[in-house]
């Protein structure tokens, strides 16, 4: 996967150790502001890191219920930085006539920092309303597949093995192939990006998928999931309870610290093969 430019940044620090206050060169993730329009009209600023910018406004939106496919963006524009022309962190999208849009009832308060968390919606109920549960289904996944995503994740993670500061999230279909792989500041991002991918190519919906985080899994994460359809999250860490609250009542496979041979299964375990 090519880098993003700007992605990461070089610094000089003093660094203690084994020898005492050594001047070293040293990589810090970049963090950038990008500001998503709707036809011209302000809709949200957040923070990430440059790269695959088309991505996370695709996916942003789809996982706001603003798009449901690539077919309601009429047009999508970078424009530069009116300060820094250097900087291409705007984007302006174009909505199709009959497109969604903006439901301000139910959606985040977009105002607020990026990842805020939604904001609007204080109830598993209310995001059923946008994404209902998935259906029934007969996906049974080999744990031997699962074990290996970590480790293929990782491989992906360029931007990460310099700078130690990058969240990812990978989507992989369910033998185990990567489809897609982002770094992001925010593991929100991350996840944005790859479903936002999904929606460029028009790999919606994602059912037959998994998706993989390196932090935690945590209800917003949960949530952009079900939106894109995907039945199985896959994290390194621990989900919160709202996260688990979310999956077990949207019928999907739950799955965290995804270490080496070891996981645990916090719903869906239908789905996991004996």
């Amino acid at each position: 996967m090519k880098e993003p430019e700007r992605s990461s940044h070089r610094a000089r620090v003093l660094r203690y150790g084994g020898e005492a206050g050594v001047r070293v060169d040293d990589q810090l993730a970049g963090e950038e502001p990008l500001e998503i329009r709707i036809g011209g009209t302000p809709l949200t600023v957040m923070m990430r890191t440059p790269g695959h910018e088309r991505e996370l406004a695709l996916g942003f939106l789809f996982g706001e219920g603003i798009i449901r496919s690539a077919a309601d963006v009429a047009g999508i524009n970078v424009l530069p930085n009116g300060e820094h022309p250097d900087l291409e962190n705007v984007i302006d999208v174009d909505l199709a006539p009959d497109a969604p849009g903006v439901d301000r009832r139910w959606q985040r308060n977009f105002l607020a920092a990026s990842s805020c968390g939604l904001c609007g919606v204080s109830s598993i109920e209310a995001i059923h309303q946008s994404a209902p549960p998935l259906p029934e289904d007969h996906l049974a996944i080999d744990p031997e597949v699962i074990y290996g995503l970590d480790a293929r994740l990782r491989s992906e993670q360029a931007v990460f093995a310099r700078t130690g500061g990058l969240h990812a999230a990978g989507l992989f279909t369910m033998d185990g192939e990567l489809v897609a792989a982002r770094e992001d500041i925010g593991r929100h991002n991350a996840v944005d990006k790859v479903i936002g991918h999904a929606v460029e190519r028009q790999r919606l919906p994602l059912d037959r998928h998994i998706l993989m985080v390196s932090g935690r899994t945590s209800f917003e994460i949960v949530q952009k999931a079900l939106q894109a359809r995907i039945p199985v999250l896959v994290a390194v860490s621990a989900p919160s309870s709202l996260a688990r609250d979310l999956a077990q009542a949207s019928n999907q496979t739950l799955i965290g610290f995804l270490r080496g041979r070891s996981l645990n299964v916090y719903s869906g375990r239908q789905r996991i093969k004996s």
